[in-house]
């Protein structure tokens, strides 16, 4: 449930006000609301935005849905409240990453002949099915809404659609003995897949979920119940729906740790799901690790995360634009190559005209500049604006997910989130957020994100190499700080100040 405002109204005053601001003005976004405009100057950020923030002892799902019902907050999750959503690509390339690497760590570098069982086909989960093929792997995932599969067929997420569990089943296994790059969704509650396949004794080569674990009420599906009846009881008993939804992750996660012990390579996608069934039980619930210890945490020692742009003109030619010069400025990068050339293939646009890619310390002031050039230029037909996910390297603090298992402990240190944010509001990031929750749910997580434009000028450049060249490094601080090696390599290779090598 993920907002960019947090009313119709508020969104229709927002609008007005971005359109009356001057260039020495910031408007203050609280959790979805316009609520000040202050004086400050030309390379401050012109909006300032806080989501869904509680001081930690209310920090409560319980208290936070209160004041959402009465109107006071919203949930911002990452990228919707903070102006930077693109859809499912957004999260694409990171799924691609982690994959691949399972891939490279497991497989001898591909998922051919594999075949990777997962659940949750929304707006990120729905990723899944493209990363996995896109890694040549066979994909079955369960979602109970048939209409988001259906979605996810047009977009061209997903290969295609079976009825029933055991057909379902049967087209996946048929798929992987081929070694077909095919992605299969079925209309199932996970915990009925993964129930059924330990029914019939099929181990997938990979497993995870990508559910709503994160929210027990308005994003869980729990078992047994249709999708009517899921709608109907979050209406009429919330507060039962919520324990019926929180037993069902329990039974989810037994099931993932019976097939994870069957020898399945299985991993947590950052949806809070482990934790979710340690607190109703299941002891075992962290048996099978997050995706970031397990995959993506070498990347984040090297300022390496999620980089997107979007084409303010909504012209796709301006994205092909910048797709062919980003791959002249880095010829030698083979793993960015492969993904343009896929991305340029197999996604579907949503929304302005954007594209994603991890780019690490040094590269991403590099991007900006070309950016700017292109539109100063006039090769591209309006400015380019620059953001990123909160999930990167240094902006977010969530033990669960980006910091679990960090080699000094640190994992529920927020103090790097909220540098992040002050750090991209010095350095003259065009908007900048901080939200707590995105991802795992309330009282699990705080981040960080910026969001800045190339609009051609030379000011705009100076400002670009500041953002982009602080707000990856605060990632590469966060990492040396915390005892990594490969970091303290990245710090010296670019030259970033570190008055003090290790957290203590």
């Amino acid at each position: 449930r993920g907002q960019a405002a947090r009313s119709w109204r508020a969104f229709d005053a927002i609008v007005a006000e971005l359109k009356r601001l001057e260039v020495d003005e910031t408007l203050l976004v609280q959790s979805g609301k316009p609520v000040g405009v202050v004086r400050t100057h030309p390379d401050s950020p012109r909006v300032l935005i806080a989501n869904s923030n509680l001081v930690p002892h209310w920090a409560t799902q319980e208290h936070f849905d209160e004041l959402v019902s009465k109107g006071l907050m919203m949930f911002g999750q990452m990228t919707a409240g903070s102006w930077i959503y693109i859809g499912t690509q957004g999260i694409l390339q990171g799924t691609f990453e982690t994959f691949a690497e399972c891939a490279r760590q497991h497989f001898g570098g591909t998922l051919a002949g594999r075949l990777c069982v997962t659940a949750g086909c929304g707006g990120m989960g729905g990723a899944q099915p493209l990363a996995i093929t896109m890694n040549e792997g066979t994909c079955l995932i369960a979602e109970t809404d048939k209409t988001r599969l259906a979605r996810r067929v047009e977009t061209r997420y997903l290969d295609e659609i079976v009825e029933g569990l055991d057909p379902a089943i049967d087209r996946a296994l048929l798929c992987k003995a081929n070694g077909e790059a095919r992605s299969i969704g079925v209309e199932a509650n996970a915990i009925d897949l993964l129930e059924r396949l330990i029914e019939r004794s099929v181990t997938p080569d990979v497993l995870t979920d990508q559910t709503s674990a994160h929210d027990p009420l308005m994003g869980y599906a729990a078992a047994g119940m249709s999708l009517a009846e899921i709608e109907a009881m979050r209406v009429e008993s919330p507060g039962a729906y919520t324990e019926r939804s929180l037993d069902s992750m329990a039974r989810h996660v037994r099931a993932m740790t019976a097939l994870h012990r069957a020898g399945s390579i299985t991993f947590d996608y950052g949806n809070n799901l482990r934790q979710r069934a340690l607190d109703r039980g299941v002891e075992d619930a962290f048996s099978f690790p997050g995706f970031v210890p397990a995959f993506i945490r070498p990347q984040f020692c090297e300022g390496r995360g999620p980089f997107r742009w979007a084409a303010l003109s909504g012209d796709p030619d301006d994205i092909a634009t910048t797709d062919r010069e980003l791959l002249q400025l880095f010829p030698d990068d083979q793993g960015l190559a492969r993904w343009i050339e896929l991305a340029t293939e197999r996604v579907a646009f949503q929304g302005l005209p954007a594209r994603i890619c991890w780019l690490g310390q040094g590269q991403r002031a590099e991007a900006g500049q070309l950016f700017n050039r292109l539109v100063a230029e006039g090769r591209v037909s309006a400015p380019i604006v620059i953001g990123r996910d909160h999930l990167d390297c240094g902006s977010v603090a969530s033990p669960n997910r980006e910091t679990e298992g960090m080699k000094d402990g640190s994992d529920a240190v927020s103090d790097w989130a909220i540098l992040n944010a002050l750090v991209a509001t010095a350095s003259g990031a065009s908007w900048v957020s901080f939200h707590h929750g995105g991802g795992v749910g309330i009282g699990f997580s705080q981040h960080a994100g910026q969001v800045i434009v190339a609009d051609g000028t030379p000011e705009a450049a100076e400002r670009l190499q500041r953002v982009l060249t602080n707000d990856p490094a605060m990632g590469v601080f966060r990492h040396v700080d915390a005892g990594y090696d490969e970091a303290l390599d990245c710090a010296n290779e670019h030259g970033l100040r570190v008055p003090m090598e290790s957290g203590s």
